[in-house]
């Protein structure tokens, strides 16, 4: 980074200090201009004179109130210059006081205080110097060009101040708008990973329940199958220990690019996994059912069809005593729609409510889909999600 200029340092120090000290400053700057032509007058000039002195003087002291009070301000130095200018003791060369509390007007004062101030400085300017002996024409294109710059000067620092001001509010507002984007992504980011790891704990934790319940009965009469159930529950502790660290390594702030790297998110692919190990792990007849051409779906939502299916089948072994299930995946040109039935009781409440369920619907509805879940049309339990494939997400988003 390059050091800043002397010339910025000393505008940020100015910006910084008591505003009536710089106008004070400026203030003294003007009287002691206005005095040089007193104080070392030209040969045939007038003697100086205390009454001239002092109409130049009333021009450069109110320039202590310029911010303070600019209209003021401008009124009584508008008033003080052309008297000053027709006593002829000597009358001034150069308008200090007038060029400062233009530039003043321009730069603070309200738009009607600008334009009838810089409309009688322009007459009275004119009026002044026609009724001066000896004036030269070039005096009027220079005066007035004077009184034109100092004013276009000050507005210039207006819009100058205005644009800032914009920038540091927009500057707020993106600040404001980032804050809130990053507390709605750090609360969707809480609800998936509360999503996920509801969905791999009671999976995980139906499954060892059952075989757990199954083991003991078996235990002398079948030690064969004892001890399968024994391994059922271990397999199934071991693989929701696994998804439990992949899961919670994404709340890690930073990983080293030498630590292990997670694995990703099951899909789809792992539906067959899923199916065999719930068949296996309870005795319920499970059964994949797959129709039409299967199309690529978005990361994101392979983890949700994925999980989906998970809860339902984790709801069906827990609640819904039934001795088999149906996971389908009917592929469209549009969408995949992911049902999942059983010949259990059925819904135990009208709306088929529940945590997971719940969780099912808000799973499918970050996706862009949607869920049906209750009462198949041949009783038990069905879960209905459709979710779009890539052309139709495109599509939508579009």
């Amino acid at each position: 980074m390059s050091a800043r200029s002397p010339l910025t340092s000393a505008v940020a120090r100015l910006r910084t200090t008591n505003p009536y000290a710089v106008d004070t400053a400026v203030a003294a700057l003007v009287l002691f201009a206005v005095s040089l032509q007193w104080l070392f007058p030209d040969e045939g000039d007038d003697p100086l004179t205390g009454q001239g002195w002092l109409l130049g003087a009333a021009t450069a002291v109110p320039l202590v109130w310029r911010r303070a009070a600019p209209f003021a301000t401008a009124c009584a130095v508008s008033v003080a210059t052309p008297t000053q200018a027709m006593h002829h003791a000597p009358p001034p060369d150069l308008m200090y006081g007038g060029f400062v509390v233009l530039y003043t007007l321009a730069a603070l004062a309200r738009p009607w205080q600008r334009r009838m101030m810089l409309a009688g400085w322009l007459i009275g300017v004119a009026v002044t110097i026609r009724h001066r002996e000896d004036a030269e024409p070039f005096e009027y294109a220079f005066q007035l060009l004077s009184i034109v710059c100092a004013y276009a000067l000050g507005t210039l620092a207006r819009t100058q101040r205005a644009y800032t001001a914009e920038l540091e509010d927009r500057a707020r507002r993106l600040e404001r708008e980032r804050a809130a984007d990053t507390a709605r992504a750090m609360a969707q980011e809480r609800s998936r990973i509360a999503r996920d790891m509801h969905d791999i704990l009671a999976h995980a934790v139906s499954l060892m329940v059952v075989q757990a319940e199954a083991g003991p009965v078996v235990v002398r009469s079948d030690p064969a199958r004892a001890e399968a159930a024994f391994d059922a529950i271990a397999t199934a502790g071991r693989d929701a220990m696994t998804q439990l660290r992949r899961i919670l390594g994404v709340l890690k702030e930073e990983q080293s690019a030498a630590g292990p790297q997670r694995l990703p998110q099951p899909g789809l692919a792992a539906l067959s996994g899923l199916v065999r190990q719930v068949g296996e792990s309870t005795g319920l007849r499970v059964e994949l059912r797959v129709s039409g051409e299967p199309r690529p779906l978005p990361p994101d939502t392979e983890v949700a069809a994925y999980r989906i299916a998970q809860e339902a089948l984790t709801n069906t072994v827990k609640h819904a005593y039934a001795s088999s299930a149906t996971v389908g995946l009917d592929w469209a040109e549009d969408e995949v729609t992911l049902t999942v039935t059983d010949d259990g009781r059925g819904p135990s409440a009208p709306d088929g409510g529940g945590h997971g369920l719940i969780g099912v619907r808000e799973r499918a509805a970050a996706c862009g889909g949607g869920a049906v879940v209750g009462g198949g049309p041949d009783g038990g339990f069905r879960v209905v999600v459709r979710l779009p494939v890539a052309a139709g997400r495109r599509a939508a988003l579009g």
